[in-house]
């Protein structure tokens, strides 16, 4: 060693002991296993016990069934059920996506703290801080990268903190003289979607802007950004958020809005969830309902690659002219058959309205009888917007899109895209259990993501530029390219060019990637198997075809990818092997976000697969880099 380099070794060594203690020891540091002589006791777990009111429950792993007793009741009801996302959500030990292929495997908790409130999230907090445990946070537990689930952890689960309270003047605390009283309501970190919009739609009249899918739950979209069909017209999730409560790493149970402790409540705004602390309930604005929301379902199929090419064109040209507004949401899928399917949703409109929207572009297709054929007569209805998600609603205004047509008659049911391969298709599935509520249901359109395994997915927004005439020949060229390697979906209601200026300037003051500001759409490319589960015979996922069809979605993607200079991801529906996620999640907010997380959260105690601050931790998240 040269002298200046002894000296300086010496000089950093000397200032060890003046140095807090958390910095100091922090390199060395590693969370605690079962395996280890410093677990806590069962002394200390009956402690913690005793604290949350009775509700610290080991955590059973039910695939574990297809191992010890494949032939048993419990495995054949495990089976009926791993397509079941309420049958799921009821299992600690369960999440709805089981695994990504060379990436992760859903595995169980040691111990799961059921909480009831946000003392019970406070108490399993500062125990975990306490005997340096791994925490898990799992509210809905739909997390494609597996953040809601690790091995040797401790599971907060907020499944029973579902409590909803409407309002019609809400005011934030601390914010009495600078904030308007409106319309609210506040949902417990454990509710999902289908609970929300029963109590705010169908009972409440109002809309409150949420996902699509109904069993999300609700405190994992809000701290994701969070997009649902009529985002075009409401703009995220997080712009509605007016107030969290939150348990923070030092298990103070904190109140964040825009006047008190402003910065933790912008990074609860789509910084990504289980990263700044553990929600225990939210409160979101809530809006006018328009009379109408409206499904437009129909396929075009195209007889050669060359008519498939101006089939895309057409279509690019017809978005940005009529489609371009905030009455437009969800997806249109390009894919390797050439066809062409149109899953969207409108707000606001009738059904005459709607059909005059899209006579000219189905009048350019049956103007090209030899290139062009429809699977089925296209299905543009629309129904009493309160109807929504309501199951007697849409018996009485939709009855074919609940129930088999006996006739064999091919309608294609909402949204759905798993199963278009059958004659019909209703537009809901519902929990059959016994004493399941007639009213959880979920659409027909989300029942291949239940159980699923992924093999790859990614996402890019897209720039609303694209759809300028200099940009739309480049646009379909190079969805056409990418459909020739799988299919590949554009989501408009995911990007905000082309909403109202409120919404846009509401998910401004979000988190949020700003390319989602002037982005047109969300384009997505993904596949996976399911369900499936590592280890068991006869239902393991494919690892060999998993990567060829990471590949042919990497592939796929590349395509678009080539148009977008800075490219953008949304972090729930992203790669798990994203590369720069700091700036593809987030963009220009990455910086900030990481000083909010060093001033609530200094020690990494909440830590999430490319969450902020997550790399400097191990990937398991157990050891600090």
């Amino acid at each position: 060693m040269n002298r200046r380099a002894f000296l300086k070794a010496i000089g950093s060594a000397a200032l060890l002991p003046i140095l807090p203690r958390r910095l100091s020891a922090s390199t060395n540091f590693r969370r605690r296993r079962p395996s280890d002589a410093a677990w806590p006791s069962e002394a200390a777990w009956k402690r913690l016990n005793d604290a949350v009111g009775g509700n610290l429950i080991p955590v059973k792993f039910p695939i574990s069934e297809f191992k010890t007793d494949p032939a048993g009741a419990a495995a054949k009801d495990l089976w009926d059920n791993l397509t079941n996302p309420y049958y799921i959500r009821d299992q600690p030990g369960l999440t709805q996506t089981l695994g990504w292929v060379g990436a992760w495997a859903t595995k169980p908790s040691v111990y799961a703290v059921a909480a009831r409130n946000a003392h019970d999230i406070a108490e399993a907090v500062n125990f975990g801080r306490e005997n340096n445990l791994r925490l898990v946070v799992k509210g809905g537990g739909h997390s494609y990268q597996g953040t809601s689930d690790a091995p040797d952890s401790l599971l907060i689960w907020t499944r029973h903190m579902n409590d909803i309270a409407m309002h019609t003047a809400f005011v934030p605390q601390g914010c009495e003289h600078t904030v308007q009283p409106q319309p609210a309501v506040t949902l417990g970190a454990g509710t999902i979607w289908i609970d929300a919009y029963e109590a705010v739609t169908t009972k409440g009249g109002r809309y409150v802007q949420g996902g699509g899918c109904t069993t999300v739950g609700v405190a994992g979209l809000i701290q994701s950004g969070g997009f649902g069909s009529f985002s075009k017209h409401y703009g995220t999730a997080a712009g509605s958020l007016l107030e969290a409560e939150v348990v923070t790493a030092d298990g103070q149970i904190r109140v964040a809005n825009a006047c008190t402790n402003p910065d933790l409540f912008w990074a609860l705004k789509g910084g990504g969830g289980g990263t700044y602390g553990v929600v225990s309930k939210l409160t979101l604005r809530t809006h006018d309902l328009p009379e109408y929301f409206g499904i437009v379902n129909f396929t075009v199929k195209a007889a050669s690659d060359d008519a498939y090419r101006r089939l895309i064109r057409e279509f690019v040209s017809f978005y940005h002219e009529n489609l371009f507004n905030d009455h437009w949401g969800e997806q249109a899928h390009f894919k390797p058959d050439n066809s062409l399917d149109i899953n969207m949703l409108s707000h606001g409109l009738d059904t005459e309205r709607a059909n005059k929207v899209w006579q000219p572009f189905l009048d350019w297709v049956a103007g090209s009888p030899h290139e062009y054929s429809t699977e089925a007569r296209p299905s543009i209805v629309s129904l009493p917007a309160q109807g929504m998600w309501d199951l007697q609603s849409w018996k009485e205004h939709w009855p074919e899109f609940v129930f088999p047509n006996p006739n064999g008659n091919p309608l294609i049911g909402l949204l759905d895209r798993a199963l278009s391969y059958l004659p019909w298709q209703p537009a809901f599935r519902r929990d059959k259990r016994p004493d399941a509520p007639p009213n959880d249901l979920w659409w027909v359109g989300d029942a291949g993501q239940v159980g699923w395994f992924i093999w790859g997915f990614e996402s890019l927004w897209l720039p609303a530029s694209m759809l300028e005439n200099a940009g739309q020949e480049r646009l379909a060229d190079a969805l056409f390219a990418s459909s020739r390697y799988s299919g590949v979906e554009l989501h408009f209601n995911k990007g905000l060019a082309g909403a109202p200026p409120d919404a846009v300037a509401a998910a401004r003051d979000t988190a949020t990637n700003p390319a989602v500001l002037t982005a047109f759409a969300l384009a997505i490319v993904a596949d996976a198997q399911g369900p499936a589960y590592p280890g068991i015979p006869g239902h393991e996922p494919s690892v060999a075809k998993g990567r060829k069809a990471a590949e042919r979605v990497d592939r796929c993607m590349s395509q678009l990818r080539a148009l977008v200079p800075n490219p953008g991801s949304y972090v729930s529906e992203s790669n798990f092997f994203e590369n720069g996620w700091q700036h593809s999640y987030w963009g220009s907010n990455y910086p900030r976000l990481a000083e909010i997380k060093r001033k609530y959260d200094p020690d990494g105690l909440f830590l999430v697969h490319n969450g902020v601050g997550s790399e400097q931790w191990s990937a398991d998240g157990f050891t600090k880099l």
